[in-house]
């Protein structure tokens, strides 16, 4: 299951994602909000992150203005990976490399058509592993608190 989240700068986007998701027949929760009205981001980046750690949701995808202050308040959540990008490239490269689980996106930043494509390739490029672990690896122990 697929988490989506955003505030009101993201909205367009998360329902753009939302759609293609529907269309897929993918399964995902949608954790708001339901309106481009003002809202706090923090919220929603709290709700999808929980999701995904929790296993309830695999992965997540976060929107806001500029997927910035999304992704940062996503990524205080342990365990959490959470990648703003804006191209094809980084969508591909954050799941390879980086095994992110949540792709993060801006609506004043990217249009609608672009957000489902690198949501599509986000979803669907598996992690590397390899070299890469050892990276994942010691982000999960500078999240814990360990010395590298």
């Amino acid at each position: 299951m697929i988490a989506l989240g955003a505030d009101h700068g993201g909205y367009r986007l998360k329902e753009a994602v939302k759609a293609y998701l529907e269309e897929k027949g993918i399964p995902y929760k949608d954790f708001g909000t339901d309106s481009e009205e003002s809202v706090n981001y923090g919220p929603y980046a709290y709700r999808v992150a929980q999701s995904i750690v929790s296993g309830e949701c695999e992965k997540g995808v976060l929107c806001c203005g500029t997927g910035i202050g999304i992704s940062i308040a996503a990524n205080k959540v342990k365990g959490i990976r959470a990648a703003v990008c804006t191209n094809e490239f980084c969508a591909e490269m954050t799941r390879r490399h980086n095994d992110a689980n949540i792709l993060a996106m801006g609506g004043r930043v990217i249009d609608e058509k672009t957000a489902v494509k690198l949501a599509d390739i986000f979803l669907n490029t598996p992690f590397e592993g390899g070299r890469h672990l050892e990276r994942i690896q010691q982000i999960a122990a500078i999240e814990n608190g360990e010395k590298l």
